[in-house]
């Protein structure tokens, strides 16, 4: 997927509500929900038009992600549903700051068996299960770093999924070596790619950046939505392996480096651009 593909206007309103529409006590963002008119103006600074927003905001509202409410001076606004809040933290853990993964903390299992007459339910365990970067050891045996496995629990529970589930967690005990394993679980080559896409449009932005003495806060909060948008992916592809298992040349380290410094130097001028267009 490339980094202009990425940007649907669905990803993008989850992406602004995840970086500038939660609320709350300590959250430097807009407090409360966000109004409609706020929403398609922000949206519009990244290319998305009006009947778009509604499109995506009306599909996010079936899902149950977003939920219809008033400003306190009674205009239509949106704000987040509960399971969109457990969504958005889970998602904080992978995004802002995961640690990296050590030989010894080990892997967790999913091992799922679910009835023929009721496959679509497969489906959906398997696609949930690649999108939260599990890899394939087996026919019905997922694999990943063992810090998945309570991200893991709370989407199986929130999809009403656990029950067709077993998690496990221990080491890999061979035959063949691990990091030989690894690569076969999972398409390294594929998320090499995805980091060098991300690094190949950012990391220019990235130097435009550092030599401005001044941070534009629309300016940062265009460049900010997009990198988050187009990075939130990749700790979801990229399941965290320790760097021992990964190849010399892995540009996930760099990727990570780029969007972290993007984050520290336009996110805070962002939001006041957003709470602006929200007043």
């Amino acid at each position: 997927m490339s980094d202009q593909q990425s940007h649907t206007p669905r990803s993008l309103i989850v992406t602004f509500y995840g970086a500038y529409g939660r609320g709350g006590p300590g959250f430097d963002g807009i407090d409360g929900p966000v109004p409609v008119a706020a929403l398609i103006r922000l949206l519009g600074v990244l290319g998305v038009d009006p009947p778009s927003v509604r499109s995506a905001v009306s599909r996010l509202k079936r899902r149950g992600l977003l939920v219809a409410d008033r400003t306190a001076s009674g205009a239509a606004a949106y704000g987040l549903s509960g399971a969109a809040h457990q969504l958005l933290e889970d998602g904080d853990r992978r995004i802002y700051g995961r640690p990296a993964a050590r030989l010894s903390d080990g892997w967790v299992l999913a091992v799922f068996s679910v009835p023929e007459e009721e496959r679509s339910k497969r489906h959906l365990l398997r696609s949930r299960l690649a999108r939260l970067g599990f890899g394939t050891a087996a026919p019905g045996v997922w694999i990943a770093p063992a810090h998945l496995c309570e991200e893991a629990r709370h989407t199986l529970e929130r999809l009403q999924l656990a029950s067709y589930v077993d998690l496990f967690t221990g080491t890999h005990a061979g035959f063949e070596p691990t990091v030989r394993s690894v690569a076969r679980w999972w398409d390294l080559d594929a998320i090499a790619a995805q980091h060098r896409a991300f690094l190949d449009v950012h990391e220019p932005v990235l130097r435009r950046w550092s030599r401005r003495r001044t941070v534009a806060p629309e300016a940062a909060y265009r460049d900010y939505l997009a990198a988050l948008d187009a990075w939130r992916r990749l700790p979801y592809a990229d399941p965290g392996l320790p760097s021992p298992l990964l190849p010399e040349d892995w540009p996930g380290g760099r990727a990570a480096d780029v969007f972290g410094r993007l984050h520290a130097k336009l996110r805070a001028a962002g939001a006041r651009y957003a709470r602006e267009v929200a007043a």
